[in-house]
């Protein structure tokens, strides 16, 4: 599934702005696939109201396990693409962490840690729904990427929705990053932070990511984020 990814470029582009755009990762036979599984009640260990809990407002739900093979599979195909990485960023910000090679060793870790809950999700949103900016973490371990798949077409499934980040820049105002990915199009970036390059080195950049409001139809997306949760 990732033979045509140009990796090394994607990866520049993370290491440089702590995101990337991979364009067509899914058919749209997948996408539509994907996103019919929403309303099999089978497939999921709970369902979140964002309204409930002043998320903003939508629903999500989280797959249990065994997760579907298709997101199985491409949980643990970029996993070690992203290892390196991360790997990387803890050296140039001198945080006594190491990330294993493949996804099974940091799942064992999790568990060991009782953090042993699936938490790939797919995320429904209508009209006036949204998601406030935020992080997902989850527990001790957590991995510093992670990725979300859009099974639906903007502007024309839906309008607005735009996927944001924002970037708290130390001492400096803010960032914001808005982006409109396509149907079947992913977006990797940082779970919490990433490193800047400034005059005295590497420094702590603390992102979070969010969905603006949608003005009409329904927006469905793919979370995968690679740690379990307690």
């Amino acid at each position: 599934m990732l033979k045509n990814i140009d990796f090394k470029t994607h990866l520049a582009n993370i290491n440089q702005n702590g995101y990337a755009v991979l364009p067509k990762l899914f058919s749209d036979e997948i996408c539509d696939e994907l996103a019919t599984t929403y309303d099999e009640s089978e497939n999921f260990r709970s369902v979140i109201n964002m309204k409930r809990y002043q998320f903003g407002s939508g629903e999500y739900k989280y797959f249990k396990y065994p997760l579907p093979t298709i997101i199985d599979e491409i949980r643990h195909e970029i996993y070690p693409h992203l290892a390196h990485i991360a790997n990387d960023w803890m050296i140039k910000l001198g945080i006594e962490k190491t990330f294993p090679n493949q996804l099974s060793e940091l799942l064992k870790l999790c568990h060991e840690n009782g953090q042993n809950r699936p938490t790939p999700l797919i995320l429904k949103y209508e009209t006036g729904d949204w998601n406030a900016l935020h992080q997902d973490l989850y527990g001790e371990i957590f991995f510093p990427f992670q990725m979300v798949i859009f099974l639906t077409q903007p502007n024309g499934d839906y309008t607005g929705g735009e996927f944001m980040m924002l970037e708290n820049r130390p001492r400096m105002q803010s960032k914001g990053i808005v982006l409109q990915p396509n149907k079947g199009d992913a977006v990797i970036f940082t779970t919490n932070f990433r490193p800047t390059l400034g005059s005295r080195g590497y420094y702590r950049t603390s992102m979070r990511h969010g969905v603006s409001e949608v003005r009409s139809g329904k927006r469905i997306n793919l979370g995968i984020i690679f740690h379990d949760a307690k």
